[in-house]
């Protein structure tokens, strides 16, 4: 077993490195504390979070628990304050918090054994000379609560978005809608899979059904890596959201096309599939190594240029160009239940004001006669259908598509013609992430209108 010494710095919280004996800790709990931590103390996120170092070097399987347990507990953190604000006299610290939280989600919520939780904790607890003191306090208040909530934790209000969020959600859509997003939230996420061809074969291999776009949605996945398909690199992970944009560009062998920020690579896998000829483009080498990866791992091609494309000096002109723009990440909450911790709504409009600029450079890459693909994977309004709006007051040259996408419900569309894609959408099959997405294309003559 790791020594507590050796863990603590794992994560930059507040289990640090003080000279303690050893003790036997439940190593996924342990990191479990530490997420929540990392999160709401130092607003990381959880994807960058399970990419470090520390966290990798553990065993697969205790990397997947702490990652299970930190999620459902982000998820479902209402409804433990709840629980147990009625045995705490006073909030104690965030550290101390976060432990009676994940305590209560595991053992009311995931239905793990009381007392295996309760010891973890409190010797998780035992580490640290700032959390030593609240042993005693870990193992009353889990206990008292545990028995009071037993049957009552399905019926608690579900966990509600921050009011940087939900304040301009509200005024967007009405409070009904609001609360529909936030159950949907709540209920997380199924693995959604793009394949490369034969959804039908693959849904039944994977036991996963085939949604209307064509994605295959799996409700009990286990291990990715080991499900048929994935060395050999005939599906990826791709949200039926996030698949859209790409039936929407409806690309056909031989033309070109741009995938502008294109890292993971999803929607450029999926372009490639097509049989077109795809330039993806994106800032950060890192994220363009990801797209490199998934290109190998499916034996699709791309070209691949790492540039910033408000100042990308490349004269082609493209048949068709994707723009999956930098946006506030709203819409993806009920996968990335961290992202209401980590942030606080500070620079979206500096993000609006990037949408808007790279949204005007895409348009200046399309041939006369083709279109452009904009789409952000955000719930918020200004990041979606205002910024089409003002696009088609400032760019006569560029129109509407009115077509409508496999799949697609016309009651989606919006009034400027894009389409509006919410988390509480095909609940029936659990739901999608949220999104905007529009088709222009542009006018074969400069001169029209």
């Amino acid at each position: 077993m790791p020594d507590p010494k050796q863990n603590s710095s794992r994560l930059g919280t507040s289990f640090e490195g003080k000279k303690t004996k050893r003790i036997p800790l439940n190593i996924a709990r342990l990191e479990a504390v530490r997420i929540l931590n990392a999160v709401m103390i130092e607003r990381r996120q959880l994807s960058d979070i399970i990419q470090t170092p520390d966290f990798q070097a553990m065993k697969p399987e205790d990397r997947a628990r702490a990652q299970r347990l930190a999620t459902y507990t982000l998820r479902h953190t209402g409804r433990a304050d709840r629980a147990l604000r009625p045995y705490l006299a006073k909030l104690p610290a965030v550290e101390i918090l976060n432990v009676l939280r994940l305590g209560i989600s595991e053992i009311v919520g995931l239905g793990a054994p009381a007392h295996a939780v309760v010891n973890d904790l409190v010797s998780i607890c035992s580490v640290s000379k700032k959390t030593r003191p609240f042993k005693g306090l870990i193992n009353a208040v889990l206990r008292k609560t545990v028995a009071e909530i037993v049957g009552k934790w399905d019926k608690s209000p579900v966990q509600m978005m921050p009011k940087w969020l939900r304040n301009p959600l509200r005024e967007a859509y009405g409070n009904g809608i609001v609360m529909a997003l936030e159950t949907a939230h709540m209920r997380g996420a199924a693995v959604d899979l793009t394949v490369i061809d034969d959804p039908k074969t693959w849904a039944k291999k994977l036991n996963g059904i085939v949604l209307p776009n064509g994605t295959v949605r799996l409700h009990e996945a286990g291990q990715i890596s080991s499900l048929e398909g994935f060395r050999e690199g005939k599906w990826w992970i791709q949200d039926a959201a996030a698949a859209w944009p790409g039936i929407l560009l409806g690309l056909s062998p031989g033309e070109t096309a741009l995938d502008i920020c294109a890292a993971p690579g999803g929607k450029t896998m999926q372009m490639s599939a097509s049989g077109a000829k795809i330039t993806a483009v994106d800032v950060s080498p890192q994220r363009m190594k990801r797209v490199t990866e998934n290109l190998d791992r499916t034996n699709l091609k791309a070209e691949k240029i790492i540039a910033n494309i408000l100042d990308w000096e490349d004269s082609r002109l493209f048949d068709a160009v994707l723009l999956d723009a930098p946006c506030s990440a709203t819409g993806t909450i009920r996968r990335h239940p961290d992202l209401p911790f980590a942030k606080d709504g500070t620079g979206i409009s500096e993000l609006i004001s990037q949408q808007k600029d790279m949204f005007n450079a895409a348009a200046q890459r399309v041939k006369p006669g083709g279109r452009l693909v904009f789409c952000t994977c955000s719930l918020i309004p200004d990041e979606g259908e205002v910024q089409a709006e003002e696009f088609l007051e400032e760019n006569k040259n560029f129109v509407v598509d009115a077509r409508l996408p496999l799949g697609m419900d016309r009651k989606w569309r919006t009034k400027e013609g894009g389409f509006r894609l919410r988390p509480d959408f095909w609940s029936d099959f659990g739901g999608m992430d949220g999104f905007y997405l529009i088709r222009l294309n542009r006018l074969a003559s400069e001169f029209s209108g």
